[in-house]
């Protein structure tokens, strides 16, 4: 009798049931989730296969990828199956799937509205649980030159230095400016720091001849735009 802690790999499985063969003969897009998964943990436990364990954790989240992209090793490891070299290989797949995301984001070069900015900015920032701020630097056609992050922080804020901002503007050739910025608490209303610091460089950036277009606030569902509502 075979030993039952092997029995659930996926090479004992029959052959309908291996994802791995199922990607080479139908193609990647005839997986689930959980079968793509299951090809990087190649097994389960004693109790399931690879592929009943990640529906498992998929369901623990809801089925959703994002969410499952915000888990740590520590909260994989809480399966049984899943051990240290298992949750490293779910969370370097999921942040490879993240960067291509935002690289396919940065394809997106032209600003034509508010929405056009939260469509490049949403997958680099709108889930972090810490706030980040960045600027876009745009040519005169409105063409993003340059997507560069200005400060990195904890969830009650960031620090913005105007000066490298417009120290920046200068060396790429920008003559617009849109900020984006991240609230991880979900809420979209700007805070007065928000406001302070919009009008600050709005101000230092007219002495130069660089205009600021926007600035967004983005969270994982929703934006929020100073120019749509009237706030610059």
């Amino acid at each position: 009798m075979a030993d039952k802690s092997t029995s659930f790999s996926i090479k004992n499985w029959s052959q309908d049931d291996q994802p791995r063969e199922k990607l080479r003969d139908k193609g990647k897009t005839a997986l689930s989730d959980a079968e793509l998964i299951a090809i990087l943990i190649g097994s389960g436990n004693r109790d399931e296969s690879a592929v009943a364990l990640c529906k498992r954790i998929f369901a623990s989240v809801d089925h959703n990828l994002n969410a499952l992209g915000k888990r740590s090793i520590a909260q994989l490891m809480e399966f049984k199956g899943i051990g240290e070299a298992k949750a490293i290989s779910i969370v370097a797949a999921l942040e490879l799937g993240r960067r291509r995301r935002l690289e396919d984001a940065m394809q997106l070069d032209k600003v034509s509205s508010s929405r056009s900015v939260n469509n490049v900015m949403q997958h680099i920032i709108g889930d972090l649980p810490h706030e980040e701020f960045w600027i876009l630097y745009l040519n005169n056609s409105n063409k993003i030159i340059q997507k560069k992050q200005l400060s990195k922080g904890g969830i009650t804020g960031t620090l913005v230095d105007v000066r490298l901002v417009l120290k920046n503007a200068l060396e790429v050739g920008a003559t617009g400016l849109i900020l984006c910025h991240n609230h991880p608490s979900g809420t979209l209303k700007p805070s007065q720091a928000d406001k302070d610091i919009t009008k600050k460089l709005k101000v230092a950036a007219q002495s130069l001849d660089i205009s600021v277009l926007d600035h967004l606030i983005i969270t994982e569902n929703a934006y929020y735009s100073f120019a749509d509502e009237n706030m610059l």
